[in-house]
């Protein structure tokens, strides 16, 4: 199929682009020391793929991913690094022929895990993310009590997503290492091999962390693009061009298509005005027919995935392949 037979709005991803990521990111981060986010892009398709340039440890957002990335036989080494007391998903997770690791920053979530079959745990430590994780001066009585319960602590994990806020480099950095301090001091009393941190925007700055969970890396959008150039924008949004008029045109992609917590999309097309429910309205930079396609770029690509059923591949203008976003949902 050619992309202008689409049906839009279509999630589209540049296959070759694709590969260029996937392989800077194995050159840089070698086996191990990369444990892709599944949650960036929820498709065991692109995770195989990430798993034939040696990345073969995984992170996952939710239970349902851990077991979808067991029952694709991508289960070597799986990460739930949210915490969860519930009892199903938590026995689903340690019944799936997989090795699952989940995080815990708490009593409560660590008698959850040891009362419903799971082996192995990473203590979260809060770093400076107003989210999850136990203060650091917290983390040794955690692991101390998960021992206790019969687990094996592997170590520690920490986000520092706080530190995106800074587009200096320098200031990344500088934030970066005070939130790994935290984390570092917090290692000293849990011990274990595993400290694991980062994301894409500071894959190649986090150099205390053992392991780093990036996920965006793949795909891109617009909000990282400025921090990590290396990785291009590889996922776009197939859309149709349905109104126009003198100073503006429509296209079939709105609210609902669209992760937009991270701002507006943009677009080769035109300046974007305005998204509503169904539609994005813009200034076209040229002439525009009813009926014409255009790319909309989304800003953040983690919720814009999770929108949609299936992710078309494309070299060119030929979609060469059709992947189920199989892991979305809880």
């Amino acid at each position: 199929m050619n992309l202008s037979k689409l049906a839009t709005p279509a999630l589209v991803i540049d296959a070759d682009i694709l590969g260029s990521n996937l392989a800077t990111m194995a050159k840089s981060l070698p086996g191990s020391r990369c444990r892709p986010h599944v949650k960036a892009h929820k498709t065991t398709s692109l995770a195989r793929r990430q798993y034939e340039h040696g990345h073969t440890g995984f992170t996952c957002a939710t239970p349902r991913e851990v077991v979808g990335m067991a029952l694709a036989g991508l289960g070597d080494d799986l990460l739930l690094a949210n915490e969860t007391v519930d009892v199903g998903r938590l026995r689903a997770m340690a019944d799936c022929e997989a090795r699952v690791t989940v995080a815990v920053d708490s009593d409560e979530t660590v008698d959850a895990a040891a009362a419903n079959g799971i082996r192995e745990v990473l203590i979260d430590v809060n770093v400076g993310l107003p989210r999850c994780g136990c203060l650091p001066e917290e983390a040794g009585a955690l692991a101390d009590l998960a021992r206790a319960r019969g687990l094996d602590v592997r170590g520690v994990a920490g986000y520092e997503g706080h530190v995106y806020q800074y587009a200096d480099r320098s200031e990344r950095t500088r934030a970066t290492e005070q939130a790994m301090s935290l984390l570092l001091a917090a290692h000293r009393d849990v011990g274990g091999d595993v400290i694991s941190a980062g994301a894409t925007g500071t894959y190649d700055i986090n150099t205390w962390a053992t392991e780093i969970q990036a996920g965006s890396y793949a795909l891109m959008d617009t909000a990282f693009a400025s921090l990590v150039p290396e990785f291009k924008q590889a996922l776009w949004l197939e859309a149709t061009v349905i109104s126009t008029s003198s100073r503006h045109a429509v296209a079939d992609c709105g609210l609902k298509a669209l992760g937009m917590d991270h701002g507006n999309p943009s677009m080769d097309a035109g300046e974007v005005w305005l998204v509503s429910d169904e539609h994005v309205t813009f200034r076209p930079h040229s002439t525009l027919r009813v009926g014409d396609h255009v790319r909309v770029w989304p800003a953040h690509i983690d919720p814009t995935v999770a929108c949609h059923e299936r992710i078309h591949v494309a070299r060119g203008e030929e979609i060469t392949d059709v992947w189920d976003v199989d892991l979305r949902g809880w």
